[in-house]
């Protein structure tokens, strides 16, 4: 007769109560059970574009290192796990003496068993490389330190996600990713960038945009990399340059003292500054950076500041704003070097020499600026 497989692991667990709908606990796994367990949940789009997950690619040459050192003689690993438990999970208080601190209860933790083709009950909210290391490692006994909270919704787990990770050095294109799926308030440095981040996947997305399927994320497949010629940290950084700047094009849209955008005043003005770019420079737009400097780091944020020059005073409501966008950006055309090549205003620098550096950002930015200021004062 078969020994029937349990259903459900039980763990010795302490619950803290820091959260009346989140309970947290800390228990002990093995390495063989953690990944039997808790899923990794990687950052993705579905068919519609929404977003999936929020954990970045496995860092093979990091999981090798650490499963190296848990294949060593003597092994500390003190650095717990951090999950997210289904609501499947159930925790139970021993009763008796001594069993409450005021802080703490202790109790016994039934983490539930996925079948063949069923969900796993947790998700790893900080530490997948090093439970793909555990993983592999030869002591699948290998105690390890858990700490879990209970959450179903995603947007909790991403939002712990980016806490745990605010000052580790995460892929800045993922974090821009999870930013605008993220509701809850954020510390200062990561709720500055929410709102650009909000608008580059906007401009990624929407039908009407000149950059739609062009702005590389970290969600996106082997397949759509190819196309996705712009990485998405140059357009926040242009994005938040006009944002935050009293002088920028952007910055009326948006209340400083509630941090509310006026996203579709901002979306109307970013679409046709933008389409106006690629008209005027359509042998320029949508090339890899190593054939167009437009779409380079440099390109974009020095276009991103002379769009605070030109949209300044564009009724975007007039009739004809986008031809008049247009014809302002005609201005600067002659001075331009984007595909071939040297720009005279730069010193003869080669377009191709032309770096993502503050300083070369800086004088490319004066040059289009005082072209375009020139060009408007001659023709007056």
């Amino acid at each position: 007769m078969s020994r029937r497989e349990p259903d459900a692991l039980l763990r010795r667990a302490i619950r803290i109560a820091q959260h009346p709908r989140h309970p947290l606990y800390l228990f002990t796994l093995t390495a063989s059970e953690l990944l039997r367990v808790a899923d990794v949940s990687r950052v993705s789009r579905d068919q519609g574009g929404a977003l999936l997950g929020y954990q970045r690619p496995e860092v093979k040459r990091h999981v090798r290192s650490i499963t190296e050192y848990l294949d060593g003689p003597q092994v500390l690993f003190p650095n717990s796990i951090i999950l997210a438990l289904s609501s499947s999970t159930l925790f139970k208080q021993v009763r008796g003496p001594k069993v409450d601190s005021g802080i703490g209860e202790a109790g016994t933790l039934r983490i539930p068993l996925p079948r063949p083709g069923q969900s796993k009950p947790a998700w790893i909210v900080d530490g997948q490389q090093r439970a793909l290391a555990l993983s592999q490692c030869r002591r699948q006994d290998f105690p390890v330190p858990v700490n879990a909270f209970v959450a179903d919704e995603v947007d909790l787990q991403r939002d712990q996600f980016l806490r745990v990770n605010n000052t580790k050095p995460l892929p800045r294109g993922l974090i821009t990713e999870l930013l605008p799926e993220v509701s809850s308030l954020l510390p200062s440095n990561l709720a500055a960038r929410r709102a650009p981040a909000a608008l580059c996947d906007l401009l990624n997305r929407d039908p009407d945009s000149p950059f739609r399927g062009l702005i590389r994320r970290a969600s996106l497949d082997a397949d759509s990399r190819h196309s996705a010629v712009v990485t998405d940290t140059a357009i926040v950084k242009m994005l938040q340059e006009s944002l935050s700047s009293p002088n920028g094009a952007l910055f009326p849209y948006r209340n400083i003292a509630s941090g509310e955008t006026d996203f579709e005043s901002v979306r109307k003005l970013l679409l046709m500054y933008w389409k106006a770019v690629r008209d005027i420079f359509p042998e320029a737009w949508g090339r890899p950076p190593t054939r167009s400097r437009l779409m380079h780091g440099a390109g974009l944020c020095a276009m991103g500041r002379l769009m605070d020059k030109v949209m300044g005073s564009i009724d975007l409501h007039g009739a004809r704003a986008p031809q008049v966008v247009r014809t302002e950006l005609a201005r600067i055309r002659p001075i331009c070097r984007w595909t071939d090549g040297n720009w005279e205003e730069l010193g003869g620098l080669a377009w191709n020499e032309v770096q993502n550096t503050p300083q070369h950002i800086r004088l490319l930015s004066s040059a289009l600026i005082r072209a375009y200021l020139n060009n408007r004062r001659t023709s007056a």
